[in-house]
Formats: C-alpha cells, sequence, structure tokens
C-alpha cells in the first residue's frame, strides 16, 4: 500500500502545505553599483514601441494642444494643414515643432501642407523630395 499512497499523493492536490509569511524583504541593488553595469537594462525602455499612427486635420490653432497630446504619448501624427489659413498653419508648425523637439522626436515635411510628427520611439527611414513630385509629369496629372 506505500507504493500506492506515495502515486495518489503524487496527482492529488492536498492541503497539506503550511504557508508561512515572512518579512524578508529582496535588496535592491543600485543601478550605478556592481561589475555589470552592462547587464541592467530600464524597464521604460523595454516596453514595445507604439505603432500608433494618428491622422490629424486640424480647423483652428485651438486643436494643436490635442495633436500634441498624442506626441507626448509617444504616438506618430500626420497633420493636414489644408483646412487653416497660411498664418494659423505656420503657428501650429511652430508649437509642434517644439513639441517634438521637447520629447527629442522629428518633424518631417510630407508634402506641401502635411506634416509626420514622431516621437524618440518611433524611427522614420527614407525622405520624400518634393522637386521629384514637382517634375514628375504622372503626379502632375493627379493633381
Amino acid at each position: 500500500m506505500g507504493f500506492k499512497n506515495k502515486f495518489k499523493d503524487l496527482f492529488t492536490l492536498d492541503d497539506e502545505y503550511e504557508y508561512v509569511e515572512s518579512d524578508e524583504r529582496v535588496p535592491e541593488y543600485d543601478s550605478q553599483e556592481g561589475s555589470n553595469k552592462g547587464n541592467v537594462v530600464n524597464l521604460k525602455s523595454m516596453q514595445q514601441p507604439s505603432s500608433k499612427v494618428v491622422l490629424c486635420e486640424p480647423r483652428t490653432y485651438n486643436e494643436v494642444q490635442e495633436i500634441a497630446d498624442h506626441v507626448v504619448n509617444r504616438r506618430a501624427v500626420v497633420v493636414n494643414l489644408q483646412r487653416v489659413d497660411q498664418k494659423e498653419g505656420r503657428r501650429i508648425v511652430d508649437f509642434l515643432s517644439g513639441t517634438v523637439y521637447a520629447l527629442e522626436g522629428e518633424m518631417q515635411k510630407l508634402g506641401r501642407e502635411t506634416f509626420l510628427c514622431t516621437p524618440d520611439n518611433i524611427t522614420v527611414s527614407g525622405a520624400i523630395s518634393e522637386s521629384i513630385a514637382e517634375n514628375d509629369d504622372f503626379i502632375k496629372g493627379w493633381s
């Protein structure tokens, strides 16, 4: 019967375990101490990059704060300024360029009145050249 009891104990869920609470604390190590400085990684830097892109088409300067909030929340924002006059559009671009600079991001011109604002966690490769688009007869036919 000894083998049978051992086999039974192996596959049954008996509450025979005794739980003991302890006040032991795990020692905290400063990332500056120790010889393994290269092995310490900041958890914020390991977060998954945001893959969300927000499209915005403001109609007044009052909407620029909402656009800046998207960049602050680490999202890429495409801003189309076709619906605002040139003076307000310039103010929007100035505000957003300051926001992007403060976050160490990038701001790129995609078209005549379209801009891409990206925070530092998003990298953009490639560039769009306006001079090529202006000289291309195929593109002129579509505008």
